[in-house]
């Protein structure tokens, strides 16, 4: 990756582009995939996965890229199972927010006791969620260092 991959003014690309990231912002990082836990969410292992290139959909995505895709999602559903508990991932992809056009997934545990309110598409109540039932910064740093621990295992 070089800095010409990257779109100046693009959130994902203008955190790419950082030398120094916390945890929380690099659960993996690979020759084409960073990972991150999700910043606005209630619900503690929603991570996101980036091209470390900027993209706006999976056309773009370069065959290295694309390949290696499957097999992270379900390293990372395991280590989330393993960390969170939960009984499967979802796995969502829409790039349509303002500002976050940068290609991006949505990988989520899905607790057994989630409420029936937030299953499937609603699951989506828990991100932008108000300050006060955000993951703080401290526990998505060590959830990150927890579930990147559990891939080496």
């Amino acid at each position: 990756m070089t800095v010409s991959d990257l779109l100046p003014g693009c959130f994902p690309c203008d955190q790419q582009a950082e030398v120094d990231r916390p945890p929380r912002e690099a659960v993996v990082e690979t020759g084409h995939w960073r990972v991150a836990h999700a910043f606005d969410s209630s619900l503690a292992g929603w991570l996101v996965l980036l091209p470390t290139r900027h993209v706006t959909s999976f056309a773009e995505l370069s065959p290295g890229a694309a390949e290696e895709l499957g097999g992270l999602v379900r390293r990372l559903s395991l280590a989330l199972e393993s960390v969170t508990g939960c009984v499967k991932t979802y796995l969502m992809q829409f790039s349509e927010a303002e500002g976050f056009s940068h290609l991006h997934l949505h990988l989520v545990p899905r607790m057994a006791d989630q409420p029936e309110s937030a299953r499937g598409p609603r699951v989506f109540a828990y991100l932008g969620a108000d300050e006060a039932t955000l993951i703080p910064e401290r526990e998505r740093d060590e959830l990150a260092l927890t579930i990147r621990a559990a891939l080496d295992v």
